[in-house]
């Protein structure tokens, strides 16, 4: 996992965060629900999490973090803020397109 921009004291530091799964990304959560609490060391980004649950970035249409979206735009499958760094307690939410949705296919009027 990255470590980009956390000082040279942060080495043995390790975040508890909570990786939520929803829609179509449900089955990415694993056998333990679809909420999940993980360790990740100091400097951790989103990114990282998509990597440690190995997410196809073509299936992610939102992102939020502590309840706030940190995705660029409106359904843009696959584009992500992979940059955003994690901190104790953040509880990241991974959705896939919602049914009846742009991104899941329906024409918007």
């Amino acid at each position: 996992m990255s470590r980009a921009g956390v000082g040279h004291n942060s080495r043995g530091i390790i975040l508890k965060v909570e990786a939520r799964f929803f829609n179509s990304l449900a089955k990415y959560s694993g056998h333990a629900g679809l909420c999940r609490e993980v360790e990740v060391p100091a400097g951790a980004s989103v990114g990282d999490l998509i990597k440690m649950f190995e997410l196809p970035l073509s299936e992610i249409f939102l992102v939020w973090k502590n309840g706030r979206d940190i995705t660029p735009g409106l359904y843009q499958g696959g584009v992500v803020n992979e940059e955003s760094a994690l901190e104790d307690g953040d509880v990241i939410a991974f959705s896939g397109p919602v049914p009846y949705s742009y991104g899941f296919g329906a024409p918007v009027v």
